[in-house]
């Protein structure tokens, strides 16, 4: 089974979700018997394409140009098509970054094959299987492709990473597109802030800050263990913190090693967007509080004593 693997660059670095793909590729190429292979559209690639070699890639196709410099759907989309037809890709896989997100379907669509988005496991014991979460995270679900090729985004955080030297084999490919618009500025928002989408380790807080001056002590936490800071849908719309901080069903899905839920009551809305967080702990004063029936370890208590607290033991 030839697996194509889409690999995601952003301001010169490899995104960490496209070689868990690609990682993920690898394993299951090998399990069946055939050669995964990465595509890279963008510009001066050289470190993208030893990223994408020291992680299993036997073939990497690239587009190396100018005028893919910044994400161009178009474009991004006629490299992934041309790469998965020269590769004789089954599998196509693509991470669930939000750059992902809008590009996976498109390839599905333009091949006119399945789609199976946010993916959390993958089987090929018995055909393909792919595993997804649905009904905000309370149910997962196993999807058996009836046939290939099909198209999958798989969750970041959610696959191992694993270093697998491949060997490499250069195939420059530069198919014709038309693009509908032009990328003249990125203008970025967050600065140097770690994305909660790619995070490890997060420190989210919520409501129960009762203000937004309160988070310098997640900060502080969040800096101390070399953390992420998440905020929860309520305090994003009160303005205390920035949409691209958001946890939730409309906001970011995770799933880091380890999840701070500090003030966070535990609603579906944000629980969707966390539950597959390997080790919870909530920090509440509130001892009914939903949350706690979803956390590994707990402590009821005011956040602006624990958390201080906590942050100077771990210093």
């Amino acid at each position: 089974m030839n697996v194509l693997v889409y690999i995601e660059v952003r301001d010169g670095e490899v995104k960490k979700a496209s070689l868990e793909s690609l990682s993920e590729g690898h394993r299951i190429a090998s399990a069946s018997g055939g050669a995964v292979c990465a595509v890279i559209p963008g510009a001066n690639l050289d470190a993208a394409v030893a990223a994408a070699k020291g992680h299993g890639a036997a073939k990497v196709f690239t587009n190396d140009s100018a005028d893919l410099a910044n994400y161009v759907p178009e474009g991004y989309l006629a490299s992934v098509v041309e790469a998965a037809s020269q590769c004789n890709a089954e599998v196509v896989l693509l991470g669930a970054t939000s750059q992902g997100r809008d590009l996976a379907p498109r390839v599905a669509a333009k091949m006119g094959v399945m789609f199976l988005p946010d993916v959390t496991k993958i089987s090929t014991d018995d055909g393909l299987v792919a595993t997804r979460p649905v009904y905000a995270g309370k149910v997962n679900i196993s999807l058996k492709a009836k046939e290939l090729p099909v198209v999958i985004s798989t969750r970041p955080n959610t696959f191992d990473l694993a270093a697998n030297e491949g060997a490499g084999e250069l195939v420059a490919i530069s198919p014709e597109f038309n693009a509908k618009a032009k990328v003249v500025e990125v203008v970025a928002s967050g600065g140097e802030k770690l994305d909660v989408a790619e995070a490890d380790r997060i420190v989210a807080g919520g409501r129960g800050l009762k203000e937004p001056e309160n988070f310098k002590v997640l900060e502080d936490l969040a800096d101390s263990l070399g953390a992420a800071v998440g905020a929860s849908r309520a305090v994003v719309d009160a303005g205390w913190r920035p949409h691209s901080e958001q946890v939730g069903q409309t906001g970011k899905t995770v799933g880091p090693t380890l999840y701070f839920a500090v003030g966070i009551s535990g609603a579906v809305q944000h629980v969707a967007g966390m539950r597959t967080s390997k080790v919870i702990v909530a920090i509440n004063k509130d001892a009914d509080a939903p949350i706690f029936k979803l956390a590994d370890y707990g402590i009821v208590g005011d956040a602006m004593e624990v958390v201080p607290a906590l942050t100077a033991a771990l210093k």
